[in-house]
């Protein structure tokens, strides 16, 4: 038995979760525009969204759309899905516009096969994960990292709206330096952060619910859905009680690239969250059922790799990465006078305004979608003092009329990253595979601001990235890395070898402190930090037989 597959057997005995799962490929965005099919059917989309999948997307997509388009922007031509998320932009202080933010390798969608009885979407299934008018985060504090997941039932913090916040996560890139876990920071660093220690981007992750309760779609398109009480394993309440496949994006944007190194400014999501409490993200189905569920009962290595599936091979060949970038969907007259990937804007697309929060950010109609509350300082990024547009976001019903373009700039930038400079994927980390704590080069949660001096960092995104991951390891706790301590062989009568691991858990604490630090100018300035402080309990742990 290899170590990967003995760490997992000591940590859940035996357990009877899988952990077969495969990471499909969508290179290509098939376009960014204001669309949303599943909750503005038919209307023009409050802001812009970044599609991949189906070149049947549009204002009004149905099932009937996505399985008929010409072509699809993912790497299997039977995946004929509609994925979408919020675009990200950059507002340049000093100049007051934004910039669209490249996006890097296209998105990955990981279809984890986990629980019993998993089931395929069915025909006309469509959800949407997270909420776009949340600004707050009220699962504790936001800026240090998650509880164990065996305390979250005894914390009471299992209700969907806890499990929703906790399935967001803003992962730091640096390829130099050890991985974080998925999930592991709810909320969007800000520039200042980035600049300094995410030198290969953010990659924003989304996982979505997997229990079901057998309905296509429900008025808030999320009730007909349901997080299990560990987000993205664990049990089903019971008005959910059939098991979905689980659905987890990831989507990379270039943060530190050359245009918007040395600037003063922050990055903000379509929706006008820079919290990033409001990231959420769409999914309609477009696989026909039976070739899903056969995908789901077949594809079962821990890879993840799509060409470790013969399912995908042998109904192939798998689309290249040229083939993928070069789907698109149609777009509707009425929104092709917007750009919304234009050099440069005097606002967001649709004229959405900014809002910062803690209360919850409030659509055309005035209603909230959540109670509000408060927050401490220091989430999102640095926010000039006025970068509020004065229109707000059109929800019109479709009609004849043109729209006026909100861009300053008619020319469009499309940054093409070849596959060969990123990774083929697999960068979704759960457990053992990764550090639970911010990598060694990068500072705790919940650093404040230095004043800005707009330094010019000189780090690039040209760095090997990492090679693929093994599948996602399920564990209990993700707040508690374990270390092995020794190993012990044992061989049975019958010539079985059994390999024992004992092993301790290290569990981290973080503390604060105040650091007075001094600053050239009229006055020295305080900088908190939460400084970590590691504290090891060790424990000796049983035998396990496997």
């Amino acid at each position: 038995m290899n170590l990967k597959a003995l760490l997992g057997v000591a940590i859940l005995g035996m357990s009877s979760i899988t952990e077969a799962f495969w990471r499909m490929e969508c290179r290509g965005s098939t376009g960014v525009a204001r669309m949303d099919p599943i909750v503005e059917f038919n209307k023009i989309s409050g802001h812009a969204h970044a599609v991949h999948g189906s070149s049947g997307f549009g204002l009004s997509a149905t099932y009937d759309d996505l399985i008929n388009g010409d072509c699809t922007s993912c790497a299997v031509k039977q995946d004929k899905s509609a994925y979408w998320t919020p675009a990200m932009y950059f507002l340049d202080a000093a100049t007051g516009e934004y910039s669209p933010v490249p996006q890097v390798g296209g998105m990955l969608a990981y279809y984890l096969i986990r629980g019993d009885n998993v089931t395929a979407y069915p025909p006309g299934f469509q959800m949407v994960a997270g909420s776009n008018y949340r600004r707050e985060y009220t699962v504790g504090d936001p800026f240090s990292p998650d509880p164990p997941q065996s305390s979250w039932a005894g914390l009471k913090q299992t209700g969907q709206s806890d499990l929703e916040q906790r399935a967001v996560g803003f992962n730091c890139l640096n390829y130099h330096a050890p991985a974080e876990a998925s999930l592991f920071r709810h909320y969007m660093p800000n520039k200042t952060y980035t600049d300094a220690h995410c030198p290969d981007g953010l990659r924003l992750e989304l996982m979505f619910p997997s229990c079901w309760n057998g309905e296509l779609d429900s008025e808030d398109h999320k009730s007909h859905v349901a997080y299990p009480d560990l987000v993205g394993n664990g049990n089903c309440p019971k008005t959910h009680t059939q098991r979905l496949i689980t659905m987890f994006f990831e989507t990379i944007w270039d943060t530190n690239a050359a245009q918007f190194k040395g600037k003063s400014g922050s990055f903000v999501m379509s929706n006008g969250d820079r919290t990033g409490f409001g990231y959420h993200g769409d999914f309609m189905t477009g696989w026909d059922p039976a070739f899903l569920q056969e995908a789901i009962d077949t594809c079962t290595n821990d890879s993840g790799e799509l060409t470790d599936c013969g399912l995908f091979t042998s109904n192939g060949p798998l689309l290249s990465e040229g083939q993928q970038r070069e789907c698109k969907f149609n777009t509707p007259a009425v929104l092709t006078a917007e750009n919304c990937i234009a050099k440069t804007m005097t606002e967001l697309p649709g004229g959405i305004q900014i809002q910062d929060g803690p209360e919850s950010a409030t659509p055309p109609g005035g209603s909230l979608d959540q109670p509000t509350g408060l927050i401490g300082g220091g989430v999102g990024n640095n926010r000039p003092a006025t970068t509020t547009p004065s229109r707000t976001p059109s929800t019109t019903v479709l009609s004849s009329t043109v729209l006026s373009t909100t861009t300053s700039s008619s020319t469009s930038t499309s940054v093409v990253t070849p596959l060969s400079q990123i990774g083929s994927g697999g960068a979704f980390i759960e457990g053992l595979n990764s550090t639970t704590l911010p990598a060694p080069s990068t500072p705790d949660f919940a650093v404040e601001n230095f004043p800005s001096t707009t330094t010019s960092f000189s780090s690039t995104s040209t760095s090997t990235l990492p090679t693929t991951t093994p599948a996602p390891q399920v564990t209990s706790e993700p707040g508690v890395s374990y270390e092995v301590v020794s190993t012990q062989t044992i061989t049975n009568t019958d010539g079985l070898v059994q390999e024992i691991v004992w092993m301790q858990p290290v569990v981290y604490v973080t503390e604060d402190c105040v650091t007075t630090v001094t600053l050239p100018g009229p006055a020295p300035q305080k900088l908190k930090r939460d400084l970590d402080h590691v504290v090891q309990h060790r424990h000796n742990h049983g035998r396990r037989a496997h």
